[in-house]
């Protein structure tokens, strides 16, 4: 019969097999590729291309569309690198083999480098599904109210050195999620803050911000909205803040 000869002697099996590993090797090396749309390709500290980038090429450039009508975004693309890349950072290198730290020549809280290093992310808040921001102060979310433990709102903040900084005036919720991502906090001079939830802890008499001492709680970087926070923004204060633990 037709084929009789061929499958009687062929092994499926070891087909098979061999079919799965070539499967699986293409998958690595799509995903890899892929994953390599965004840093790449490598530079050297500094500035320029790295000798070693890897055993995989850089892909074609592919263009995305954004949802909720923010545009389009090519990846990889030399303009989307620069827009992501800070220059002339206030650092200078502790020596000259490659790989060696920077050290911060400045106040490295305000010029955001080493621990308070940020990013350079999109200038606006980031949305839920729907297309509205995700961030909100909770008097602006309808249907949120404290179901457990302490409302902060009216307690007072107090710093590393255990000095009065402020008083907690909102928190801000994160819808989607249903739970606080920051609390807003009012200072002596009237301007409001905000400080990552995690990184405050509330007790009976206090909310306590171990990571920051009085003094540094005007350079927190300020957010323009009163009902909505950037995700440059948050970068910014998230870094300045968790700095803290290290410069304070």
């Amino acid at each position: 019969m037709v084929g009789v000869n061929f499958f009687g002697n062929f092994d499926l099996a070891s087909l098979s097999i061999w079919l799965f590993w070539i499967f699986f090797a293409l998958l690595i090396y799509y995903l890899q590729t892929e994953n390599m749309r965004e840093g790449y390709p490598l530079e050297s500290d500094e500035g320029g291309a790295s000798p070693n980038q890897g055993l995989f090429p850089v892909p074609n450039p592919k263009t995305f569309t954004l949802p909720h009508g923010r545009g389009e975004v090519t990846v990889p693309s030399a303009e989307n690198e620069a827009a992501h890349r800070r220059e002339d950072l206030p650092m200078e290198a502790t020596s000259q083999a490659a790989g060696s730290p920077f050290m911060p020549t400045g106040d490295a809280m305000d010029d955001g480098v080493g621990p308070a290093s940020w990013v350079p992310r999109a200038d606006v808040p980031e949305l839920d599904g729907k297309g509205f921001p995700k961030l909100r102060p909770m008097a602006h979310c309808h249907g949120f109210e404290v179901s457990s433990g302490r409302d902060p709102r009216g307690m007072e903040v107090a710093t590393k050195d255990m000095k009065k900084a402020g008083i907690v005036k909102e928190m801000w919720v994160d819808e989607p999620e249903q739970m606080v991502r920051y609390l807003e906090i009012e200072l002596a001079d009237g301007s409001t803050r905000l400080i990552p939830m995690t990184l405050a802890r509330i007790t009976s008499r206090h909310v306590k911000v171990g990571a920051l001492t009085l003094d540094r709680f005007a350079g927190i970087p300020k957010h323009k909205a009163d009902d909505q926070v950037t995700k440059l923004e948050e970068e910014k204060i998230s870094a300045y803040v968790g700095a803290g633990h290290l410069y304070c």
